[in-house]
């Protein structure tokens, strides 16, 4: 990487990403922010599914294209596959389980930009590795009785995995909820200006996106502008004040993802706004900075 900077080795984080990176377009932005962070030592990226069938391949082969245009030698893993099989043990989750149990002064933190399956497979499977990471998820709706009341698209595509690891383990968790996430508003026009001239990965991730935004998936958004709404999950481990938040009560999601049983015992960390200035930004100068 060419900074003119170094992070001290005692503020450096071991990071794991599980992202379902087929199933729209932020997510490779996402993936490419952690990766370019030199705070963050990236072990893995897990290929999570998007609640269909070969779902979780089609995240796998769309991460390792961007890898590959990066020239990363991060490691792409299979995550779960959908349906679920009980029991299985997927690579991405043995992965989880190994680098939790690794001794290592740095703190290990997953960040899951989709679905939570891969990371309940392996807390189901190695429920000792709760205190040995903290849990970083993109979902959920927002708090309070203005909160809009919708299908959150992440903690929906398996409200039963999210439901058990709030419910039935101790893993520190930090939720950045709709109301931080969606914060990550960004013209097309933007991106043109700003990432598509950073080399052959900065042309794949607009090209990605507009291919993306012209396909009837993306019936949803506004036509000219996106929410990079993954980028968060990195920029709080960056710097966890970089958005408004407190501790509360978890709550548990029924399959419409409405919060319906509070958790008084069990305390998360919610981030209910983010600096997407300060987001934003640090992505496209560590895009510009490495890929010219």
């Amino acid at each position: 990487m060419k900074y003119q900077f170094t992070v001290p080795e005692n503020k450096r984080v071991r990071v794991i990403v599980s992202s379902d990176t087929a199933c729209e377009a932020d997510d490779p932005f996402a993936i490419a922010h952690a990766l370019l962070s030199p705070k963050m030592d990236v072990k893995a990226v897990i290929a999570e599914h998007f609640m269909s069938e070969g779902s979780m391949e089609r995240s796998y082969a769309a991460a390792v294209k961007l890898l590959s245009l990066m020239r990363s030698g991060v490691p792409v893993l299979h995550g779960q596959v959908w349906p679920k099989v009980d029991g299985e043990i997927s690579e991405g989750a043995q992965c989880i389980i190994d680098e939790a149990r690794r001794e290592d002064s740095r703190p290990l933190f997953v960040l899951c930009m989709g679905a939570v399956t891969t990371l309940a497979a392996a807390l189901a499977a190695a429920p000792d590795i709760a205190a040995r990471l903290t849990f970083v998820t993109i979902g959920g709706r927002g708090y309070g009785k203005d909160a809009w009341a919708f299908r959150e698209f992440n903690w929906g595509n398996d409200p039963d995995a999210i439901n058990f690891i709030l419910r039935d383990t101790t893993v520190p968790v930090w939720q950045i909820c709709i109301s931080a996430y969606g914060m990550m508003r960004v013209g097309l026009a933007e991106l043109q200006r700003k990432v598509a001239p950073c080399g052959e990965v900065g042309a794949y991730l607009l090209r990605q996106m507009d291919e993306y935004n012209n396909t009837p998936y993306a019936g949803w958004t506004a036509g000219e502008s996106w929410s990079l709404g993954d980028n968060p999950s990195v920029a709080a481990v960056l710097h966890p004040g970089c958005g408004e938040n407190r501790m509360q009560s978890a709550w548990l999601i029924d399959a419409e993802t409405a919060y319906v049983t509070e958790l008084p015992g069990r305390q998360i960390l919610v981030y209910h706004t983010m600096d997407s200035r300060y987001v934003l930004e640090d992505l496209f100068a560590k895009l510009a900075i490495n890929f010219g």
